[in-house]
């Protein structure tokens, strides 16, 4: 009836071949059914299918909470953040860290709080803290202290006050003390005159050790005695009318001396040969123009660093 004129045979044929044809349309590919059955409850991936979403009672599904690691840190901008305790120089720094940062980043968050490069900090949290790994890594938590040992840049060049520096500091308070000439125990000596067979004397003028022993001058008892400097060997020969001493150059620790007053052409010389100044060997009336060099041949050129 809906197609007048229409054979009813010819007809027919028409309606089997169409629902034949969508038939065909309809059928799935191979294996679709199972693949979907495969996919996991809640897997939203690109490309899956419309049934993979909901429940088989074909409610929306709700996606589960994913699992995280949580030290208990407030998250800003989806960044885990880890409460420490930094603690340097007697200064306490609390402060809040990414827990994925490494240990060279947090080094440049030490050195905003304190000042101190990164070069030159000892971070230790269980051991030295390492840079390359993060905070998450060697498992800090909430409330862990981080040392920090180093020095800033000032405390160094504070501490390293230059040598020539200190010795003029040392010069100046050996300047306040009473000049060892006016002490007791070298006016007894220096208070018998300068000795008439000691060797001349040039003032304002350095040289070199004389190929002889220096001679004619007083020790402490008031004694005579000679300096007899022997290279080859490396020592030095005290000698006196009983007998001669003969030291190696190492083993003086230090030599000091000071111009003798009203006779500054002339200086009394120690040498020191234990840890004290009572192991001080005195020597009075050397002649000046020898004091550097007697200086720089028992000592060295190091005694100046």
């Amino acid at each position: 009836r809906a197609f007048p004129g229409v054979p009813r045979g010819r007809l027919y044929t028409i309606i089997m071949a169409a629902a034949a044809s969508a038939a065909a349309d309809g059928a799935e590919e191979p294996g679709m059914e199972a693949e979907a059955q495969e996919l996991p409850l809640g897997c939203g991936g690109e490309g899956g299918s419309p049934a993979a979403g909901r429940t088989p009672e074909g409610e929306e599904r709700r996606d589960l909470p994913q699992a995280s690691v949580s030290n208990g840190g407030d998250a800003e901008g989806g960044k885990e953040l880890v409460e420490l305790k930094v603690i340097w120089n007697k200064n306490k720094y609390d402060v809040k860290f990414c827990l994925d940062s490494t240990g060279a980043e947090l080094k440049q968050k030490i050195h905003s709080l304190t000042g101190l490069p990164p070069a030159m900090q000892k971070v230790m949290f269980k051991g030295l803290l390492p840079e390359e790994k993060t905070l998450r890594e060697i498992k800090v938590t909430n409330g862990a202290k981080i040392m920090v040992v180093g020095s800033t840049i000032n405390d160094v060049l504070a501490v390293n006050t230059p040598k020539e520096a200190a010795q003029q500091e040392v010069k100046a308070e050996e300047n306040k003390k009473e000049p060892l000439c006016r002490q007791k125990q070298h006016r007894k000596v220096l208070d018998k005159g300068k000795p008439d067979d000691v060797m001349p004397s040039v003032k304002g003028v350095q040289e070199r050790l004389p190929t002889v022993p220096l001679s004619g001058m007083y020790n402490k008892s008031g004694g005579k005695v000679r300096l007899t400097f022997k290279l080859e060997q490396d020592q030095l020969w005290i000698g006196t009318k009983e007998r001669t001493e003969k030291l190696p150059m190492g083993s003086i620790k230090n030599v000091v001396s000071e111009p003798i007053e009203g006779h500054e052409d002339y200086h009394m010389m120690a040498f020191q040969l234990g840890p004290t100044e009572a192991s001080y060997y005195w020597v009075y009336w050397v002649p000046t123009q020898y004091v550097d060099a007697i200086k720089d041949t028992v000592l060295g050129k190091w005694q100046y660093f």
